[in-house]
């Protein structure tokens, strides 16, 4: 007797996160299962999977996609107890996700027509609860359609229906569905999916309660987040060695340490310094012997960070990779040891024609124990596309490096920092080199005014400047600047430049 093959009988419902090549079946799926609604859009579900991929599931049944969910991760007291939709998901893109928030929000769950009774369903819901335990969030919010309620519209109103529903003595599809896997009704939102027809454009705000959650002692709002900056305007001089160099940058170190500093920010490429004891005439075979010093570079600011207890934007370094290419690259050294690097991604004329810098290819966002932050040196200020994507992926501060010879380009800088606290509702840093070094080509001259720039609005200073220095003189500046007065001002500011972006006329997209 020959055995019975059971895979030929086989057919599996897998529970997973959703990939790229889903995005086309969740939005044939999604016209199929709401019609006459506005289905997602290609770019909304690109930036799902861009933000917050763990939040993103697929229902999978014989290899076809028979079901999906979105959510995302908000502190959902932020939000106005009359949200809509469109207020907490960014118009669909989830750009305000914030992975330190306190609630997972749903913001959609289907199930094809054809595969319905099959408990699809259920399983993402428990996908999701199972996530929230993962982060140990404290609950899981969801806006909820009553797709019933336009049958008694006429006769009852949204809180009737929902009593009725409650009750047992109505049924709802949607509402009925979220009752039964624990979810209570917290309020009812009018207006909440304007296409939302059947639902009269009522949702009801639910709420699943994660009994397994850990309150952290870290995780509790703030009426102050200060973060303590020392901007270093550093004076370009003759010096005999590295050890001079490093004898400077300490001393730095130790101001910024002494002022109680959570960063400390040095200038784009002042380890050019160390031309100035070089002999070296050609300026392309000078930057090569700078970045013999690489190493040492790297050494030094790792220990004065461990030893200053300051996390250190090291200003930038040209360095030699295994290409032998040369790169201008700003380093991270955090106070734990730890070490990160952006590429100068925009590279100025004068770099390639003097010195064949290459350009790197990927801009990053770093954690840090202040937050997220991001690098963008000098060129890489001025072009907005940069700062925006920076901050959709979380960055607070925007520290920016820079070396210019002249006011003009000083300035194209200063104007360009304070554009984007602006656009962006972030801070911006711009540290900048003084000085003179005399017989070392292309490095010759410097003019610099460094400084803090905020958002503008009330809750800042009155010009957008936390604090600068003065221009063309050796120094430092230490300013403070608040993330939990950034946080208010992006929900509730004169202006929301982030909110108020119309995703539906244009995005910015990054590549990589």
């Amino acid at each position: 007797m020959s055995e019975l093959d059971l895979s030929k009988f086989e057919k599996r419902m897998i529970i997973r996160n959703t990939k790229q090549e889903d995005i086309e079946e969740i939005i044939k799926m999604q016209n199929s299962c709401f019609p006459g609604m506005q289905p997602w859009k290609l770019d909304q579900l690109e930036s799902h999977l861009e933000i917050f991929p763990e939040g993103q599931f697929v229902a999978e049944y014989d290899g076809k996609v028979v079901g999906s969910c979105s959510s995302l991760i908000i502190n959902f007291d932020e939000y106005d107890d009359r949200h809509s939709w469109d207020d907490v998901t960014d118009e669909g893109y989830i750009t305000n996700h914030n992975p330190d928030g306190y609630n997972l929000y749903g913001i959609e769950v289907m199930t094809h027509p054809e595969f319905r009774r099959m408990k699809v369903g259920y399983r993402l819901y428990e996908a999701r609860k199972d996530l929230a335990r993962q982060m140990n969030l404290k609950s899981i919010i969801i806006g909820g359609r009553i797709p019933n309620y336009h049958l008694h519209a006429e006769e009852m109103s949204p809180r009737e229906y929902v009593r009725q529903v409650a009750s047992h003595k109505i049924y709802d599809p949607v509402l009925s569905f979220q009752l039964r896997n624990d979810f209570t009704l917290m309020r009812i939102n009018p207006n909440y999916l304007p296409d939302d027809l059947q639902s009269n454009k009522y949702a009801t705000l639910m709420e699943w309660n994660n009994v397994d959650y850990q309150p952290k002692s870290k995780r509790f709002y703030k009426t102050s987040n200060p973060v303590r900056i020392c901007v270093v305007q550093y004076m370009m001089r003759k010096i005999k060695s590295f050890e001079d160099l490093a004898h400077q940058v300490e001393y730095f170190t130790d101001v910024a340490a002494d002022a109680g500093s959570d960063f400390a920010v040095f200038p784009e490429i002042f380890t050019t310094q160390l031309m100035s004891f070089m002999d070296e005439k050609s300026p392309s075979l000078a930057v090569r012997k700078v970045t013999e010093y690489t190493e040492q570079y790297i050494e030094l600011f790792t220990d004065l960070a461990v030893r200053y207890n300051v996390n250190i934007i090291g200003g930038s370094h040209l360095v030699k990779e295994d290409d032998d290419e040369i790169y201008n690259i700003s380093y991270l050294f955090r106070r734990d040891g730890t070490i990160d690097k952006q590429y100068k991604l925009h590279i100025t004329p004068n770099e390639r024609r003097w010195w064949g810098i290459s350009r790197g290819d990927e801009l990053k966002v770093f954690d840090t124990d202040c937050g997220k932050i991001a690098i963008q040196i000098c060129y890489d200020i001025e072009f907005p596309e940069l700062a925006r994507i920076a901050t959709d992926m979380g960055a607070k501060i925007i520290f920016t490096p820079f070396c210019t010879e002249d006011r003009q380009g000083y300035l194209r800088v200063r104007y360009c920092a304070q554009a984007r606290a602006v656009e962006n509702q972030v801070y911006t840093v711009i540290s900048g080199t003084v000085g003179n070094l005399p017989q070392t080509e292309n490095m010759d001259i410097q003019y610099a005014q460094s400084g803090i720039f905020a958002p503008s609005d009330f809750e800042f200073a009155r010009d957008g400047i936390v604090g600068e220095t003065n221009p063309n003189i050796e120094m430092v500046m230490i300013g403070d600047v608040d993330l939990e007065i950034l946080r208010r001002q992006r929900q509730d500011g004169t202006v929301r430049q982030l909110k108020d972006r119309r995703h539906d006329i244009y995005r910015i997209q990054y590549k990589k």
